[in-house]
């Protein structure tokens, strides 16, 4: 066994208490929850979709995939720097398909503007959406912000 603790070391950290309650608004609809965790002009990137802009599209992204996925996230562990936070996570979801449950695995790189999530970028390898156009973040401004092209 590592000698490598595994704990996250941000615990109790005011950004893993958000990211904890923004999860618990998309594994609930909880609407209260969406609008004390997230900006209003918010954007959510992902791999395998254009991006969610907006505090309410995402709210209501994620209200009607609840009952359709019956998605669970869980934050695995999570580094924080600055006003920004990375994330390793766990999704228990039911695929429609199959009926069967099964695990999904991530990470998301979060900024923070003030107490409130401003932008999230998801990335993750789900097999039922493999496509090569799927391995970067959709509609992100790679070259604006700096990478490599």
């Amino acid at each position: 066994m590592s000698d490598v603790d595994f704990k996250r070391k941000t615990d109790g950290h005011p950004y893993a208490e958000i990211i904890e309650k923004y999860y618990e608004a998309c594994n609930t609809g909880n609407a209260d929850l969406f609008l004390e965790t997230l900006h209003p002009d918010m954007v959510h990137y992902y791999v395998d979709a254009k991006p969610t802009v907006g505090r309410d599209t995402l709210m209501s992204r994620w209200q009607k995939s609840h009952d359709l996925l019956k998605a669970h996230w869980t934050m695995d562990h999570i580094l924080v720097q600055g006003n920004e936070a990375v994330i390793e996570w766990s999704m228990v979801w039911t695929p429609p398909d199959t009926k069967k449950e099964e695990i999904l695995r991530g990470t998301e790189w979060y900024i923070f503007e003030g107490n409130l999530i401003r932008e999230i970028r998801s990335f993750h390898n789900n097999h039922r959406r493999a496509n090569p156009a799927n391995r970067e973040l959709q509609g992100y401004d790679y070259e604006g912000r700096g990478y490599k092209m």
